[in-house]
C-alpha cells in the first residue's frame, strides 16, 4: 500500500508485481533466482483522483507507456524484498514528482535602494577603469 499526500492511497491490489531474473553479471546466483521485480500500475484503471490521473497521463515520462501503464523494473539489490520496496518507492516518487503544483511567479520590481546601490557600484567600477588608461603628456 502506498500513501500519497492528500490522504490518497494506492492499494496493493492495483499494483501488479512479478518476480523475474535480473540481468547482467552475477554468477550462479543471478542465473538461478528471480530477484528482480517488474511492477506494473495501470493509471486509467486505478482509484487515483482524476487530478492525479490527468497529470500522470499528460506527462511525457519514460516509465509511462502511451497506454497509461507505469512499468518499473527494480534489480538493484540481490534480495527480492529489497527490490520490491525499491519499486514501490520509485512509483511513489514518480507520482509525487509529476503531481506537484508549482507556485506561480509574481513579477517584482527592484527597490529604490537596490537601484541606487547598483548605479553607485557601476560608477565606482567606471572610475577604477578610467584610471587604467594611458597617461598623456601635456606640452609644457
Amino acid at each position: 500500500m502506498i500513501v500519497l499526500p492528500g490522504n490518497v492511497v494506492i492499494s496493493d491490489t492495483e499494483i501488479e508485481i512479478t518476480a523475474i531474473r535480473a540481468q547482467g553479471a552475477g554468477g550462479q546466483h543471478v542465473n538461478k533466482s528471480s530477484t528482480a521485480i517488474h511492477l506494473r500500475f495501470d493509471i486509467r484503471a486505478s482509484s487515483l483522483p482524476q487530478f492525479y490521473k490527468d497529470r500522470l497521463l499528460a506527462a511525457s515520462h519514460h516509465l509511462i507507456t502511451p497506454e497509461g501503464v507505469v512499468i518499473i523494473k527494480a534489480q538493484e539489490y540481490r534480495s527480492q524484498e529489497l527490490n520490491r520496496e525499491a519499486a514501490y518507492k520509485r512509483l511513489e516518487n514518480l507520482i509525487n514528482e509529476l503531481t506537484v503544483i508549482e507556485k506561480t511567479r509574481r513579477a517584482t520590481r527592484p527597490t529604490l535602494a537596490s537601484r541606487k546601490r547598483r548605479l553607485e557600484g557601476k560608477a565606482r567600477k567606471g572610475a577604477t577603469k578610467s584610471l587604467r588608461g594611458k597617461l598623456r603628456r601635456t606640452p609644457e
